[in-house]
């Protein structure tokens, strides 16, 4: 099973990349499944229905989230109807929604997705670790593969992660920094890792929001409103390759995606389609 991880849709920047780029890179790549990251998709915090039907719509199949789920009040109901849309699994009892899923490629194949966060640097929730062993344990019996989104802060408690998992999924990609990470590697027992995926959005920016307020900010300390920035926009995101006999992985790539390149990637297969 070839798997497709996009990281952090953020703002209009990064929609625009998934509507127009999705299809050919599924295509290009052979995918056949498709996770992103959505909790910044709504202008840089949460998300919304509409965003979120529109995401489902360009072809992904299942969306993970984090710390700004609930940025969006209307989330709260959404998340509720909508079981492809995921919230940390490590959040108390009693929050709507689910952490886990299982998905179904075309040809009938099941994958588990487990969305966790991380606790260092973040909000103090559930432990990650003891619950990513008793959601695993729950999705085994109706998923060989099993993908776990791990929304963390820093990046020893994420590698611990991965080795914490190794051999008991097929992998562990980081999201929450907005910044790819170059370790990807398959750890001994046969789980991809990757720390961070990086961010699907505008890249001339501090971590997708406008230079000149976040900057400020740093500067003198004051509040600042954040608002998305445009510039640079690129696709971030990591292909995992699982063997669907063993459920572990036998390769993992990451890519990084400009605007040109998701033109050309398009134009290939328009003009395969008329071949």
């Amino acid at each position: 099973m070839r798997i497709l991880f996009i990281g952090d849709i953020f703002g209009r920047p990064g929609r625009e990349l998934v509507r127009r780029g999705l299809a050919a890179i599924a295509e290009h790549h052979a995918i056949d499944i498709v996770i992103a990251n959505i909790e910044n998709a709504a202008a840089g915090f949460g998300i919304t229905r509409e965003i979120g039907d529109q995401i489902l719509e360009w072809g992904v199949d299942v969306m993970t989230s984090g710390n700004h789920i609930w940025d969006k009040k209307e989330a709260l109901d959404y998340i509720g109807a909508e079981p492809r849309l995921l919230r940390p699994a490590n959040y108390p009892p009693g929050v709507p929604g689910n952490g886990s899923y299982v998905a179904r490629t075309r040809d009938g194949r099941s994958i588990g997705v487990l969305n966790l966060m991380g606790r260092v640097f973040m909000t103090s929730i559930d432990d990650p670790f003891a619950v990513a062993l008793r959601e695993i344990e729950s999705l085994r019996s109706r998923a060989r593969i099993i993908f776990v989104d791990f929304h963390a802060e820093a990046t020893s408690e994420k590698i611990a992660m991965g080795w914490h998992l190794d051999g008991k999924v097929a992998a562990v990609v980081g999201t929450h920094t907005h910044v790819q990470t170059a370790d990807e590697r398959i750890l001994p027992k046969g789980t991809a890792y990757l720390t961070d995926v990086g961010m699907t959005g505008p890249h001339d920016s501090i971590v997708g929001v406008e230079i000149e307020a976040a900057l400020g900010r740093f500067l003198t300390g004051l509040p600042a409103r954040f608002e998305p920035a445009t510039g640079n926009p690129r696709l971030h995101a990591a292909i995992v390759e699982a063997n669907d006999r063993t459920g572990l992985a036998t390769a993992v790539e990451r890519l990084s995606y400009s605007t040109d390149d998701l033109e050309r990637l398009s134009d290939v297969r328009s003009i395969r389609s008329t071949v």
